[in-house]
């Protein structure tokens, strides 16, 4: 299969997209280039809409992106994707024969594409006002699955509804989102995907140091009404399957792939593990937090703590549960292309989306229980919850 001609400029510097521009004259992202025209490989196959991609990627950046990343993410999971249909975004087909019909879509801020949004002043706005954001990034990620729904049915007499398309009639249709909103929307990790979704909120740890989860119904929207949060917890997106999330299939990714020099890296990977084989290996001095160095350029904290198992089927009554944060280079530093995927299930789907079809080590499975309504998040261990990549630029000045 082809890849795209992602990088020669279709426009005037001054309408290309700062990360963009930043790809094509920073000499260190040039193997970024690489890894980016491997993920298109197909891409170009979508005869109508393969210019609108790329004179998308280099001016607004971030949808085009995430369905390069999106593009790859299939391919490594196995499915055959047949890019002659080209709505929605990707019809897959699974090796059982079973087709999947993905739309893909990302929550941008308004200002993404004009050079002030990236200045250091604009940058510490973000930072000052990221707590205050957090109902804002909410409405984003709610409104754009909302507009897939609407894509889906067909309001305001849109005459090819997607529901409608031969290809999708009788298939699971899936939302694969992605935040885009701020410039520390990858900090957010799953939590408003969960209040969205599941309508709950990130869990506090009690006196025992056991997670509690809190339930959020709603937040104000603009005007000060009530929108309503945990849309899977219900039927009123029983069009949707699922939904496909992730803060890690970012530039950082791209990054993390390539052999990008003077590039350092912080990582967190989910651990998990029997208790009793915990205490074998580890002994009791090792719970809580604690440090090593496996290198002068490596440095690992880590926690752990027991946990009772409440998920119906474990072989365990309790856990050893935390995480692993890694601070190192990038020569030193391990990822595959999946690492940090989420899946969302729908239980209240018309079409549900089989599990089967989406069950690689690496992504996390997420599912609300109608009998107990409770959320079930399947980590598995060592997954990655978060990474953010630091390269130092050689100064043009």
């Amino acid at each position: 299969m082809n890849t795209m001609d992602l990088f020669t400029p279709r426009f005037n510097d001054e309408r290309l997209h700062p990360y963009f521009k930043s790809l094509i004259t920073n000499e260190e992202f040039k193997p970024v280039q690489e890894t980016l025209t491997m993920w298109s490989t197909g891409l170009l196959d979508r005869k109508k809409e393969s210019n609108k991609f790329i004179n998308e990627f280099q001016l607004s950046f971030n949808s085009s992106f995430w369905e390069l990343y999106l593009n790859k993410a299939f391919l490594d999971m196995g499915f055959n994707i047949d890019y002659s249909k080209e709505s929605p975004d990707f019809n897959l087909t699974h090796n059982s024969g079973r087709i999947i019909n993905v739309e893909a879509v990302s929550s941008n801020n308004k200002l993404n594409e004009k050079k002030e949004y990236y200045s250091k002043s604009a940058l510490k706005e973000s930072i000052d006002s990221k707590k205050e954001n957090l109902d804002f990034a909410t409405l984003k990620l709610l409104g754009k699955l909302k507009d897939k729904k609407d894509l889906f049915i067909g309001i305001n007499d849109k005459k090819f509804p997607y529901s409608k398309l031969e290809h999708v009639d009788g298939n699971p249709f899936v939302v694969a989102i992605a935040p885009f909103d701020s410039h520390y929307a990858y900090t957010q990790n799953n939590t408003l995907i969960n209040r969205v979704l599941f309508g709950i909120e990130p869990p506090m740890i009690d006196e025992n140091g056991q997670p509690i989860f809190k339930e959020i119904s709603y937040i104000a929207g603009k005007d000060g009404e009530n929108i309503e949060l945990g849309i899977f917890t219900n039927d009123s997106y029983k069009e949707i399957s699922a939904v496909i999330f992730s803060t890690t299939g970012t530039f950082g990714k791209a990054v993390a792939q390539s052999n990008v020099k003077n590039t350092t890296v912080r990582s967190t990977r989910y651990r998990e593990s029997d208790l009793g084989e915990f205490i074998s290996n580890h002994g009791l001095d090792n719970f809580g937090t604690t440090e090593r160095k496996l290198s002068k350029t490596y440095d690992i904290k880590s926690m752990r703590e027991p946990y009772e198992n409440k998920v119906s089927g474990s072989d365990s009554n309790f856990i050893v549960y935390g995480y692993d944060m890694h601070f190192c280079d990038l020569s030193e530093h391990e990822e595959t292309h999946l690492d940090g995927l989420h899946i969302y299930y729908n239980p209240y789907a018309n079409i549900p989306l089989d599990n089967e079809l989406f069950n690689n080590y690496e992504i996390t499975q997420n599912y609300f229980d109608k009998s107990t309504k409770e959320m079930v998040c399947i980590h598995n261990d060592n997954s990655l919850v978060s990474r953010q990549t630091y390269t130092k630029l050689n100064d043009k000045d």
